[in-house]
């Protein structure tokens, strides 16, 4: 495998760097890259491996771009809302860089498809941003032998770590059990600020090309913690135990992570035929409201445990939301207020 004339003009700078070079170049250009979640992290991350020439990248997302997004999300534009984001990154990536090949899984990671995906790629980074999906990406890189580069963020702060690199630790070594559920809002509940992701994504891609050129020295058996607000760095070190020690992937993340599913719930084609026989509650933020709703009385998660007491309840209830997530936990909250009406999940939410 060669550069041709047009990579070298597009690879230059890398080529006459030291500890790179063509050498490094070449190895980049043989690279295949897992890239799981065009979001936040996503984005900065395919966009800098993209540029640095990783061969082949697979990008795995079953979202779809939202204008709320775009405050940190800066592969897309406002022409983008509503449409994949995993299709959408690639047109833009491709752009780019026309000598990377994309591969793009418009899917949720399962454990049913993990395996089979992560067995294409040398490298798996994982920029998702809940933990059902996290142990998933951890089990099957492990039981496929790949290293996982490993971020995440939370309000002004991001991780950073890589997991499986020549027999190191695992996540599971770093957090053995999964946080009980709701106890970590996520950012479309408490905000995160923008710059953040643009951040730990470019160090998790700076990893990739660690691990790729073999170059520097790869956080392994790190944890690196960075505070945006106070430009603080905290390195922790950790170590392999036997929770690295992975047979076979679980059955079920979401039982794993404490998520079960609601008792009762409907899909929203299932709403449609039967409006009149329901109450809706919305339990979205506002300006998620104000883009768009189907109806129903509107109380936001964060404000229910004082407002419950304004619900309808002459007919069963359908609780919804974005993703089906927030309207489970207004659920699990209003049972234990014992109301008196049924109350019904809007499945997978508005998605």
């Amino acid at each position: 495998m060669m550069l041709t004339t047009e990579e070298q003009i597009q690879y230059n700078r890398h080529l006459i760097l030291d500890k790179i070079g063509e050498e490094g170049q070449l190895k980049l250009k043989r690279a295949k890259v897992l890239v799981i979640g065009a979001g936040g992290l996503g984005c900065p991350i395919l966009q800098y491996l993209t540029a640095a020439g990783v061969g082949t990248l697979g990008v795995i997302d079953d979202d779809v771009v939202d204008q709320s997004n775009l405050q940190r999300q800066i592969l897309y534009t406002i022409d983008d809302v509503g449409v994949s984001k995993a299709e959408a990154a690639v047109k833009r990536l491709s752009r780019l860089n026309p000598f990377v090949k994309f591969n793009v899984y418009n899917q949720k990671l399962t454990i049913k498809n993990a395996l089979l995906i992560f067995e294409k790629y040398d490298i798996i980074v994982d920029g998702s941003d809940n933990f059902q999906t996290r142990y998933l990406s951890n089990d099957a890189a492990i039981l496929t032998n790949k290293p996982l580069v490993y971020g995440s963020i939370f309000k002004f702060e991001g991780q950073l770590s890589v997991f499986n690199f020549n027999g190191s630790a695992s996540y599971r070594c770093l957090y053995p059990t999964p946080p009980s559920p709701g106890s970590i809002p996520n950012c479309s509940e408490i905000g995160v600020v923008g710059v953040l992701p643009g951040i730990i994504g470019s160090l998790q891609a700076n990893e990739v090309l660690k691990i790729v050129c073999g170059i520097g020295e790869v956080l392994a058996n790190r944890l690196m913690i960075f505070d945006v607000l106070s430009m603080r760095q905290m390195m922790l070190n950790y170590k392999r135990t036997s929770n690295a020690d992975i047979q076979k992937l679980e059955d079920n993340y979401d039982f794993f992570c404490g998520i079960t599913p609601a008792k009762t719930e409907i899909t929203l084609e299932e709403l449609k035929q039967g409006f009149e026989k329901y109450n809706l509650l919305d339990v979205r933020e506002d300006w998620e409201r104000t883009q768009h709703h189907i109806g129903g009385q509107h109380i936001p998660l964060g404000q229910l445990s004082s407002r419950f007491s304004e619900i309808n309840s002459d007919k069963p209830l359908v609780v919804y939301c974005k993703s089906g997530m927030r309207s489970k936990k207004a659920i699990d909250f209003l049972e234990e207020q014992k109301v008196n009406f049924e109350l019904i999940n809007l499945k997978n939410g508005l998605n």
